[in-house]
């Protein structure tokens, strides 16, 4: 009997074509720019199945955010655990592959105001940030503690600073059309965080 391998996977559940369509959009266009036409067309989706599963855009919205969130927070935390000093892995969260011309797809809802004026959209934005922040701040105390970063260094101030050169760094890249000035705060944030001996 034969087995054909080059059989499809079966294609991924409506909904969550949908959800996946909106985080693609919303990254792209950002929530004004994206119509429920936009992501109904992107999911190969009709009216009636985005609404059997969405009560709306600001729903689906709200669960393309979530994700979205949700991956960064592992991806980040991911890296932030790993093994290495505490400089070296807030290192390796900087220098991790990133689609920068994009920018952040959490961090660019912060320049939408419907977002924005929305709490419930905001909500996971804030979030993601703020746990952000605070789990750098972790890692940037053991550092203090082991000894790699001398007792003056702010673990909070230092997290919120890192925080700022990324999201700043993108709007700088963005701006450019280039990665340069990017990579350029990285490095320079990096030799801060870890001058030469």
């Amino acid at each position: 009997m034969n087995v054909r391998n080059d059989i499809a996977p079966p294609p991924a559940p409506t909904a969550d074509r949908l959800v996946e369509a909106t985080r693609e959009l919303l990254w792209e266009r950002g929530y004004t720019g994206t119509s429920p036409k936009a992501i109904q067309q992107r999911a190969g989706a009709g009216q009636g199945s985005m609404y059997h599963h969405f009560t709306g855009k600001p729903d689906l919205a709200l669960a393309a955010i979530t994700r979205t969130a949700e991956e960064l927070r592992a991806l980040a935390d991911g890296l932030l655990s790993g093994p290495g000093t505490a400089v070296e892995r807030v290192t390796a969260y900087l220098r991790r592959e990133r689609d920068v011309l994009r920018g952040c797809p959490v961090g660019r809802l912060t320049q939408d105001p419907e977002v924005m004026a929305d709490p419930v959209l905001r909500a996971p934005v804030e979030q993601t940030l703020g746990w952000l922040r605070g789990r750098l701040a972790e890692v940037l105390a053991e550092g203090r503690a082991n000894g790699e970063l001398p007792p003056s260094v702010d673990p909070s101030g230092t997290a919120a600073t890192v925080v700022a050169v990324l999201q700043g760094g993108y709007v700088l890249a963005r701006a450019a059309g280039d990665t340069a000035p990017f990579d350029q705060a990285v490095t320079g944030l990096i030799t801060l965080l870890a001058p030469p001996a």
